[in-house]
């Protein structure tokens, strides 16, 4: 068969399939391009899919990118809905689809899987009541059974990941009484605890009642039961516990799969078999820090790797990155988002790495209309590696982490972020802006200008011996102390240095951090061994949180 006559399959649509079948059009104007989709709809939004439960999307046709007949007549594809996929002859190069009038044979040239993920579904008692938010499918009948129950009445939504969080957020905005339900001690998995915290915040402030290391064991008529005996009135369930890669169709057909279950493919996205591809959620992906294997269903690299695998069927020179998961909510008017690896991951590995927390405004704190941030750098200890980090914010967020993630694609050090020339006007950021500061704060550390104690671990430290110095003002001091801290306000310090036993280890705070700085490097150069309590105050309180 020659080249004008090659058939290319895709099987799955949304953001990996229409990728490629998309750009495989645009790169081969007389390849033979079919689309099998196993749902009735082969181009939406998904990622939209909770903010029209919330109204925020008013129209549901809003979610529908693209139909079949727009696609034929745009890309000239043949798109097949309600198409499924049962079996591949690998020999044959055939593939065996279920319709509604039967079942039929393809023959492919290439074949391109793209089946996207599943919703993980726990086999509990009960659990067949629950629902699960995937598809168009899925919405619509999350939004059939919203429109049987009255004003006010109880949702339990099991899960405490992105899905699980928007649903939260827009069912409580529908003026429903949500319950949130994570088997873990934190919602949000790529956040550390005391991030997570104000998440969590932000999440009761909303309304959202919070079972936090509380496992589901059972739905009931009107409620369910958790792990711990506890019962929590649910008149509608919806499960966001996670999605599994759907490999079955790839595990049928003999091809090589992770242990975890995502189908393996080489940096061409070829599977086992040199005629199949595999893109998107169902595809393990390669780690960008430590180069194995990781799951991670985002859709800027399904969208990616669809390109990337039209780009290799068409005779292209290219290959796949790897992912740093960098990921971003917004909840109740917050914003929390992260890149890379978390302080719990990097511990787990042992990593040597420093942790860096500051707490500024999202712009000029004499513009009007200033919020706050916190932001949190990891950086391995002795390269200077960036190796992830997160921001919890009303605003700003997104630029912050989206500037270091860049960083980090581009191989910039930690301390390289003070030397990035950002774009500033009062309305928009600082003259020194957040990340800069995070630069700035690294290079401190790196240059051995202060030496800094995390708030996990202070209690050991004054535990054994060490002296806590509070240098905010007598009225932040009395309103928020630290327990067993004293009071020595930064503007008073030099003059007080005579209450300071010389040889006592002694660590000073502030409210975020800057002060603490300034404390540590006049008690330095006096001779006192001295560190700074990183992220200040503001750090240590979420934490307690």
């Amino acid at each position: 068969m020659n080249q004008a006559q090659k058939t290319v399959v895709i099987v799955g649509g949304v953001a990996g399939g229409m990728s490629a079948a998309t750009r495989l059009r645009r790169h081969d104007e007389s390849m033979r391009i079919i689309v099998l989709e196993k749902s009735g709809y082969v181009s939406f939004a998904n990622c939209g899919l909770p903010y029209y439960l919330g109204g925020v999307i008013e129209e549901r046709d809003s979610l529908l990118l693209q139909t079949p007949e727009s696609l034929a007549q745009r890309f000239e594809l043949d798109v097949r809905v309600n198409s499924e996929v049962l079996s591949i002859d690998r020999a044959a190069q055939a593939i065996d689809v279920k319709t509604a009038a039967g079942t039929e044979t393809l023959n492919y040239d290439e074949l391109i899987l793209s089946p996207g993920a599943t919703p993980f579904v726990p086999p509990l008692s009960g659990v067949e009541q629950a629902l699960t938010l995937r598809t168009v499918e899925d919405v619509d009948a999350i939004m059939a059974r919203t429109h049987e129950l009255p004003s006010g009445a109880s949702v339990a939504v099991v899960g405490g990941g992105f899905v699980g969080l928007e649903v939260a957020e827009n069912l409580s905005h529908r003026g429903f009484h949500v319950s949130l339900v994570e088997a873990a001690p934190q919602v949000m998995a790529p956040l550390d605890t005391e991030m997570a915290a104000l998440v969590h915040r932000a999440l009761r402030d909303g309304g959202v009642d919070l079972y936090l290391g509380e496992a589901l064991a059972e739905i009931r008529q009107s409620k369910i039961k958790l792990a711990s005996g506890s019962e929590v009135p649910a008149d509608m369930v919806i499960l966001a516990i996670g999605v599994r890669p759907d490999s079955r169709l790839a595990a049928g057909a003999g091809l090589a799969l992770s242990e975890r279950g995502g189908i393996l493919v080489d940096e061409h996205m070829r599977t086992s078999d040199p005629h199949i591809y595999a893109v998107g959620d169902a595809v393990e992906k390669r780690d960008d820090l430590t180069g194995q294997g990781v799951l991670v269903a985002l859709a800027n690299t399904a969208n990616l790797q669809g390109r990337l695998v039209a780009d290799v069927i068409a005779g292209r020179p290219v290959a796949q990155r790897p992912v740093r998961g960098t990921s971003i909510l917004g909840l109740f008017g917050m914003t929390a988002a992260s890149v890379g690896w978390n302080e719990r991951r990097l511990k787990q590995e042992g990593r040597d790495y420093r942790a860096t927390h500051t707490h500024p405004s999202d712009h000029a704190g004499y513009y009007p209309g200033a919020s706050g941030m916190s932001l949190k750098l990891l950086v391995d200890s002795a390269t200077d590696e960036i190796l992830g980090a997160q921001g919890v914010g009303e605003s700003g967020i997104d630029k912050r982490i989206d500037v270091i993630a860049t960083a980090m694609a581009g191989g910039l050090k930690a301390s390289d972020l003070a030397e990035l020339e950002l774009a500033y006007s009062p309305q928009f950021g600082s003259a020194k802006d957040p990340v800069n500061m995070l630069g700035y704060i690294n290079r401190n550390i790196r240059d051995g200008l202060v030496e800094t104690v995390q708030f996990h671990e202070l209690q050991d430290e004054l535990d054994a011996g060490a002296l806590l110095v509070d240098v905010r003002t007598p009225g932040e001091f009395t309103h928020s102390p630290i327990p067993g801290a004293v009071n020595i306000e930064l503007d008073a310090l030099r003059e007080r240095l005579g209450e300071l036993e010389i040889d006592r280890p002694i660590i000073v705070h502030c409210q975020v951090g800057l002060r603490g700085y300034l404390a540590a490097r006049i008690l330095k150069q006096h001779g006192y061994q001295v560190r700074n309590l990183d992220g200040g105050w503001k750090t240590w309180n979420s934490a307690q949180q």
